[in-house]
């Protein structure tokens, strides 16, 4: 609340309402700043924003921070660039192309520019390092083009003849397209097991669910419920072990693993046993566990 009192206990200027250090609030994804970042681009949506007189005409959130419904982990691309007018990104950056159209609504012509002719060489692999088409850096991403020219010049049989099956065998290598890894489950549990232990006993209570393997197969196995916020710019070809799932359920994570056509070829596990209290012979059993996965 130190920013909303500070906003709104300054002093009324026409000639500069806002204060010098703001804080933003963008998507959720909160940033400190300068007045002078703000408006270091003329014309801007920014700069439309922080040179108006009217300060109240800014939406807040419930902390006094002004708010913009954008993406707030793209932002800080935006916020760079709004520094120094220069384009930094990291190495196999994906999204170029959210990028720009973030670009485009922060009404910033000439960091649009920047991104634009890295996203027009589409059939150049070596120009831009920064692809967005995982499919592209995929290692197996060959054999997946040929499919279809080898299906394509399979001998053609009569119904009934020697060869007959080639119409199963051909829908096999149409289906068969999945790449094949690794995918590794850890998750840190515990229960606390009493004197009586059908009575007391506290069922396993599983804190987060990790996730280790590479980026675009965790993607594609768990989709929408893998949380990628500590490690958001690793490209689908490269290997991570800290993203997690939002739920907590291991069940449901093996689940969504056997649907995908991965069976569990390991698994180990380490536990500690403490005494809950002093007084008592309750006991706490905590465990770290993993269990890999591969799929052909």
């Amino acid at each position: 609340m130190a920013l909303a009192d500070s906003a709104s206990c300054a002093k009324p200027n026409e000639d500069f309402p806002f204060p010098e250090i703001i804080e933003l609030n963008v998507g959720g994804q909160v940033y400190i700043t300068r007045h002078p970042t703000l408006v270091s681009v003329p014309g801007s949506l920014l700069w439309e924003m922080f040179t108006q007189k009217n300060i109240r005409s800014l939406a807040r959130d419930s902390k006094g921070r002004f708010f913009v419904d954008r993406d707030g982990f793209l932002f800080r691309y935006i916020l760079d660039y709004m520094r120094d007018q220069q384009l930094v990104l990291p190495d196999h950056f994906p999204e170029r192309s959210r990028l720009q159209r973030e670009a485009e609504y922060f009404m910033l012509p000439e960091l649009v520019k920047m991104l634009a002719p890295k996203l027009s060489k589409q059939n150049s692999l070596g120009d831009d390092p920064c692809q967005s088409d995982p499919e592209e850096l995929s290692p197996n991403a060959d054999a997946t083009r040929n499919l279809p020219s080898a299906s394509a010049t399979l001998p053609s049989a009569p119904a009934g003849g020697p060869g007959g099956s080639v119409g199963p065998s051909t829908a096999a290598v149409g289906t068969e397209i999945r790449r094949s890894g690794f995918i590794t489950i850890g998750y840190r549990g515990s229960y606390t097991l009493g004197r009586d232990s059908q009575t007391d006993a506290k069922f396993r209570r599983v804190a987060r669910i990790m996730v280790c393997g590479k980026t675009s197969l965790a993607k594609e196995v768990f989709g929408d419920t893998l949380n990628e916020s500590r490690d958001p710019d690793r490209p689908p070809e490269r290997y991570t072990s800290r993203y997690y799932l939002k739920f907590t359920f291991l069940e449901q994570a093996f689940d969504r693993l056997a649907d995908a056509g991965f069976h569990m070829v390991a698994c180990n596990s380490t536990g500690t046993c403490a005494f809950a209290h002093d007084q008592t012979d309750d006991k706490i059993w905590t465990s770290y566990t993993e269990y890999v996965f591969y799929r052909e």
